[in-house]
């Protein structure tokens, strides 16, 4: 993705952080020679080296496996986002823009279809999604229901070559223009507006 300097974000844990938080992802590769996407929850294993691997599965009915395997995949994962009006700015000679936060991933995917490493990845998959309910439900691994799950599904993983970050959140404009943003955010409310103003608030010197 086209990211000028000053909006880029190559931190690694700071990257990993922002995928587990905004885990639901978009997997982009080709198929039949065209682009296709998936919508996908994602986990990572963020100790492989150099930039860490992403895991998940997708409905053996879906076409996007069946050419997947050893070819290259887009990983993208979306923050909050907001519309910034140069209003706020209250300044001459300014423009509209889009404030986002946004990781995208790529490398090449391996196939899962073993039965226990598939496994595996289904259960964790529940243990990370369920962490936050009251009573986490957890995945019973006996029987034929399991087996007639696992049969619908393929699981993949992606080893990261490239992991690049963009947070644009007004950093080429000065300290008190963003604050004026962050004000304007604020006013507006909203998850996505919070978001971004939390965002820019956090990026300003104290005082600023």
């Amino acid at each position: 993705m086209y990211v000028p300097p000053h909006f880029a974000v190559s931190d690694r844990a700071a990257l990993h952080d922002f995928i587990e938080a905004h885990s639901f992802g978009l997997l982009v590769s080709r198929v039949a020679g065209a682009p296709f996407a998936t919508h996908l929850p994602f986990l990572l294993d963020s100790d492989r080296r150099p930039h860490g691997a992403l895991v998940g599965h997708m409905a053996r009915a879906n076409p996007h496996w069946k050419e997947l395997a050893a070819r290259p995949a887009l990983a993208v994962f979306s923050g909050p986002h907001a519309y910034i009006s140069p209003r706020w700015y209250e300044a001459e000679n300014v423009v509209p823009t889009w404030n986002y936060v946004a990781v995208h991933a790529t490398g090449r995917a391996v196939l899962v279809e073993e039965k226990d490493e598939l496994l595996e990845i289904v259960r964790r998959s529940a243990e990370v999604f369920e962490a936050g309910e009251p009573q986490p439900w957890v995945l019973d691994s006996s029987g034929p229901f399991v087996d007639r799950l696992l049969a619908q599904i393929v699981g993949f993983r992606i080893e990261i070559d490239t992991l690049e970050g963009k947070w644009k959140l007004n950093q080429n404009h000065s300290a008190k223009r963003r604050a004026k943003v962050v004000r304007a955010l604020d006013a507006r409310g909203g998850e996505n507006a919070r978001g971004i103003a939390d965002l820019i608030r956090a990026a300003l010197a104290p005082g600023e």
